[in-house]
């Protein structure tokens, strides 16, 4: 079949080339699997009679070979291959010639641009696309340079849009002279400082929006960016003076209110139980010597729950408290802390100021008491602590009881007593006995017998720091330890 299949090929080729020549014969070694047909009268003579030879054009296959290509030419020269090719089947004979390729159209698929609001405009078939030119076959052009500038430029510099009195008049057209290079140069440099432009229904960022939200993400959860940000905003603003600064700073650090309730560390708790706890109770644990007080765990045992406090506990902490004070000046008020024998020693007799008229001077104490802001005393009645406080700087005296009840006379008994010293001291007189001499509204009582002395000692804790009275019961366990901590620190807090 694949020789056939040439033997067409050449036979088609040679008829497009060569038509007025018969086609050449098939080779010697193929013969032809389909012949004519002979007719009905011819078929019986043809059968009785002998068979014919071949005819002279067609050589047997011995001579065929023997004569090569030049007896082929030669044969199919003469007159006798045409009545041969007459004879041959009609497919073989003639062949049409195939048509010529039919003009296609070439495109690509195009997509529909929806940027710009030219959704509409593109996807409709461009008119100037088609145009057919005489010298190239007709088929759409795709869309070229020109078009895609006009194309940029439209967007960039999309038209005015229409004024509402238009009409379908003509328009008039108005031409202004304005300085092209000086607008553009304006329109470029209001682009550079917008960070986002719009163009119709399309937004362009200049940087994408997830890095955007992952950068705002990073500044809320980073507390070192915050501390950053709150610097930043201060520097710029530049406003805020010593006071406002003074409101702003204690934000970001721990409130006033809650430094009194300082938790313990694992450290801290070990030390106070070990301290409260052991057995040898005439072991020294702290000296303090300026005020030559010795603490031994028996004195410090005091402490413990259910028991009363002593006056070394108590005096020594007074000591400590003068000494926060004195370390930090501008935190706490300015104050005098009387020890507990100061009230005892006054009213010894009645009233006697002579007995404690050394213990005030301005040598000794380095201050005058006037100078203060408030001057405590503590007072012991049997087996009850109470306080009295001095208000200079409120010009009054205040009685302090947790058990809720008043004592008048002990607060005559020292506007007396500042009258006097104040004489004794300066040489003026001021009139102490006509200041207020009050109570304290909504004062933390205690709900047991033995917490009278710490109750006492939160007072004047909690004034010293110019606080109010923010405490209670519940709170008596853990200052028991902390009082103990301090101690045992030599450093009040």
């Amino acid at each position: 079949m694949g020789a056939l299949t040439d033997s067409r090929k050449r036979l088609s080729a040679d008829h497009r080339l060569l038509p007025s020549f018969p086609p050449s014969p098939p080779p010697p070694s193929k013969k032809p699997k389909l012949a004519t047909l002979p007719s009905s009268s011819s078929s019986l003579a043809d059968a009785s009679s002998p068979p014919s030879p071949p005819p002279p054009h067609l050589p047997s296959s011995s001579s065929a070979a023997a004569q090569g290509p030049s007896s082929s030419s030669s044969a199919a020269a003469g007159g006798a291959s045409t009545s041969y090719a007459s004879s041959l089947p009609p497919s073989r004979h003639r062949r049409l010639p195939p048509p010529p390729p039919h003009p296609r159209p070439i495109h690509g698929p195009q997509r529909v641009l929806r940027a710009f609001r030219l959704g509409s405009a593109l996807s409709r078939p461009n008119p100037s696309c088609f145009t057919p030119s005489p010298s190239s076959p007709q088929h759409p052009r795709s869309l070229g340079l020109e078009q895609y500038v006009e194309l940029v430029n439209s967007v960039a510099h999309p038209p005015p849009p229409p004024s509402p009195t238009t009409t379908d008049a003509p328009t008039r057209v108005e031409v202004i002279a304005v300085d092209d290079a000086e607008e553009r140069k304006d329109e470029e440099e209001a682009r550079e400082e917008e960070e986002e432009e719009v163009k119709g229904s399309v937004v362009v960022r200049r940087v994408p929006l997830y890095k955007e939200l992952y950068e705002a993400s990073s500044r809320r959860r980073d507390a070192k960016l915050r501390a950053l940000e709150f610097e930043v905003r201060l520097a710029e603003k530049g406003r805020l003076g010593l006071e406002q600064l003074a409101d702003v700073l204690p934000r970001f650090g721990p409130r006033k209110e809650d430094e009194p309730f300082v938790p313990f560390t694992d450290e801290d708790e070990d030390s106070v139980d070990h301290a409260l706890g052991g057995r040898n109770r005439h072991e020294r644990l702290v000296v303090h010597e300026s005020s030559n007080i010795v603490i031994t765990r028996e004195t410090l045992q005091c402490l413990n729950e259910m028991e009363w406090l002593n006056d070394e506990v108590i005096n020594l902490y007074l000591e400590l408290l003068k000494e926060r004070e004195l370390r930090e000046p501008n935190k706490f008020l300015k104050c005098h802390f009387f020890n507990t024998f100061f009230y005892k020693k006054l009213i010894t007799g009645g009233y006697d100021y002579k007995s404690v008229r050394r213990w005030t001077t301005k040598r000794k104490l380095g201050y005058s008491l006037l100078e203060c802001d408030k001057i405590f005393v503590p007072i012991h009645k049997e087996v009850h602590w109470c306080l009295a406080v001095i208000n200079i700087r409120d010009k009054k005296f205040q009685f302090l009881d947790s058990l809720g009840s008043m004592d008048m006379k002990a607060l005559r008994t020292l506007a007396r007593y500042l009258v006097d010293e104040v004489k004794d001291k300066s040489g003026q007189h001021i009139d102490a006995l006509s200041w207020k001499q009050e109570g304290v509204k909504n004062l933390p009582l205690q709900e047991n017998g033995w917490d009278c002395g710490m109750f006492m000692l939160k007072y004047i804790d909690f004034y010293s720091r110019d606080m109010g009275l923010t405490f209670g019961q519940k709170h008596m366990h853990y200052f028991r330890k902390r009082t103990a901590k301090e101690i045992l620190n030599l450093r009040a807090e």
